[in-house]
C-alpha cells in the first residue's frame, strides 16, 4: 500500500519536473529568437539602409551589417560589396583585411555572396556613371567567371631585372609570369592550379596585403620553391635567412608604375595579361595562346 502511494507520488513529481523543464526551454528558445530578431533589425543597420535609399536610390541594397568592422557598415547590393560609415555619408570601395587573423574579410564575404566569384586585380568600378550615382565596385576587385572569351591586355616585362623572381614548376614548359601576394587567397588558389599544369612559373611577389616580410623570407630561403608553397599553405618558415631583396623592390616599383594594384596578375610570354584567378581550363587556353 505505502509502496504504491510512494511510486505514484514519484511519478507526479517527475512529471512536474518535465513540465517545468519544458517551460524553461520554451522561455530560452523565445529569448534566443528575440535576440536573433533584434540582431537582424539593429537600429543602426535600419538607419543606414534608409540613408542609402535616399543617397543611392538606384542601388538595390540587399543587406547592411554594421557589426562586422568597427566603425564601418558592410553593404551588400546583389553580388556587389562595399562599405559606408555609420552616418551613411562616406562610401568606401576596397578590401578590409584583418591584420590579427590575417584574413581578407571582403574576399570571405564575397564567396559567401557568390561562390563563383573570382577575386583578383584592383577594385574596378562598374558602369554606374550613367545612373548619376557614385561608381560601386563590382564585387570589389572581382573578375567574375564568364563564359564569354575576353581579349587580354598587354604589358611589357622588359623593365624588370632578373632578380626578384622565384622560378618554379616545369622548367621545360611554357612560361607564365605571375605577380602575387602570399596573403592573397586567390594567389594561393592560382598557385595550386599552376602546380597541376605543365608550366614554368616566374613568380614575382608584390606586397598588396602587407606581406613584404613574408616575401623577404620566401625569397631568401635556401629552397625558394618549397618556401613559396609553405607560405601559401600558411606554414611557418623556419631558419629564415637574410639576402639582397632589391629585386622585390623592383617588382613593386614595376607594379606601381603599371597600375597593378591587386593580385594575382598573370602575364604570358608574349606580354598578354589577365588579372584575377582563372580556372584550369581557362588558364591552359590563355597560356597556350588562346583567349582567357
Amino acid at each position: 500500500m505505502f509502496g504504491t502511494d510512494s511510486s505514484a507520488d514519484q511519478r507526479v513529481t517527475v512529471g512536474r519536473v518535465f513540465i517545468l523543464l519544458a517551460i524553461v526551454a520554451a522561455f530560452i528558445a523565445a529569448a534566443i529568437g528575440a535576440k536573433a530578431a533584434y540582431a537582424a533589425l539593429r537600429p543602426v543597420d535600419a538607419s543606414v539602409i534608409s540613408l542609402l535609399k535616399a543617397r543611392l536610390p538606384k542601388t538595390k541594397v540587399s543587406k547592411v551589417d554594421c557589426a562586422v568592422v568597427d566603425g564601418l557598415c558592410e553593404v551588400t547590393a546583389g553580388n556587389n560589396l562595399f562599405y559606408v560609415d555609420r552616418s551613411g555619408r562616406y562610401l568606401v570601395i576596397g578590401r578590409v583585411y584583418d591584420m590579427e587573423t590575417r584574413q581578407d574579410l571582403t574576399a570571405t564575404r564575397l564567396l559567401e555572396i557568390n561562390p563563383d566569384t573570382l577575386i583578383g586585380g584592383a577594385a574596378k568600378a562598374n558602369n554606374a556613371a550613367d545612373s548619376g550615382e557614385p561608381p560601386i565596385a563590382k564585387a570589389v576587385g572581382a573578375g567574375t567567371q564568364s563564359t564569354a572569351p575576353a581579349t587580354p591586355s598587354r604589358i611589357s616585362l622588359d623593365g624588370l631585372p632578373k632578380d626578384g623572381a622565384i622560378v618554379w614548376g616545369n622548367q621545360l614548359g611554357k612560361t607564365v609570369t605571375v605577380f602575387s601576394d602570399f596573403r592573397c587567397g586567390y594567389c594561393r588558389a592560382l598557385s595550386n592550379t599552376l602546380r597541376s599544369m605543365n608550366v614554368r612559373v616566374v613568380e614575382r611577389p608584390i606586397s598588396v596585403l602587407g606581406s613584404r616580410d613574408l616575401a623577404n623570407q620566401v625569397y631568401c630561403a635556401k629552397n625558394r620553391e618549397t618556401a613559396l608553397h609553405q607560405a601559401y599553405a600558411g606554414e611557418l618558415l623556419r631558419n629564415a635567412a637574410t639576402c639582397d631583396t632589391s629585386g622585390l623592390d623592383a617588382n613593386e616599383r614595376f607594379a606601381r608604375s603599371h597600375g597593378l594594384n591587386g593580385t594575382p596578375v598573370i602575364v604570358r610570354a608574349d606580354g598578354a595579361m589577365i588579372e584575377g584567378y582563372r580556372p584550369k581550363e581557362a588558364l591552359a587556353s590563355f597560356i597556350a595562346g588562346g583567349r582567357s
